[in-house]
């Protein structure tokens, strides 16, 4: 199992979080003015291309444009041993602003789809093209996270709800500093982002 990456967009569809994995293609640091500062070093506005923490190493997103969707009916920084990230990383052309509207906008076409063909009891979990898998977990409070992995990979969105119960609330939510729904300010901060990246990479199948 591969995971690439992790979004988490806020209820007024805002991207306010990013954290990847194995990307060997990542995307431009966003235009200047196209992100909210406080959503990650690696794509921020002015980064370098270069070479990364195995934090901020961005794999291929949204590169085919064919696949099945899945549904499911279901009611700053201190220094830290983090691997590198891979040499011979390319960039997708794409600036990261710019990558997070189509993986909003991939989320939002879907899951309307869903509701008016299937119904408002049918949950959009997942979609699978012939290169990537798309997750989503939705919380009671809007907050969307949707993580990128290969398409073998399971369903993650038990995955991303630990992610959200464990890290989320208790380094996010309970976190006096962070200012939630602000439409100023992302939610990266090295507690939460040290957490997430423990956890994935204790997966059993994490590779």
């Amino acid at each position: 199992m591969t995971i690439n990456s992790l979004y988490i967009f806020d209820r007024h569809c805002i991207c306010v979080y990013y954290q990847d994995w194995h990307r060997t293609r990542r995307p431009k640091p966003a235009a200047e003015g196209g992100l909210l500062p406080g959503v990650s070093q690696a794509v921020s506005p002015g980064t370098s291309a270069g070479p990364s923490s195995g934090f901020d190493s961005p794999r291929n997103t949204l590169a085919s444009s064919s696949g099945t969707v899945v549904a499911i009916n279901e009611h700053t920084n201190p220094q830290l041993s983090i691997p590198m990230a891979p040499t011979g990383v390319t960039s997708t052309g794409l600036a990261f602003d710019e990558e997070a509207k189509l993986v909003y906008g991939v989320v939002l076409s879907l899951r309307n789809m869903i509701k008016k063909i299937s119904g408002r009891d049918e949950q959009f979990t997942s979609y699978r093209t012939s290169s990537y898998k798309l997750h989503l977990f939705e919380t009671p409070s809007g907050y969307k996270f949707v993580m990128l992995t290969d398409q073998k990979s399971e369903m993650m969105r038990s995955v991303l709800k630990q992610i959200y119960l464990v890290g989320f609330l208790e380094f996010v939510v309970r976190n006096p500093l962070i200012k939630m729904d602000s439409r100023e300010q992302g939610i990266d901060n090295d507690n939460f982002r040290s957490a997430v990246d423990r956890y994935v990479r204790g997966l059993p199948n994490y590779n």
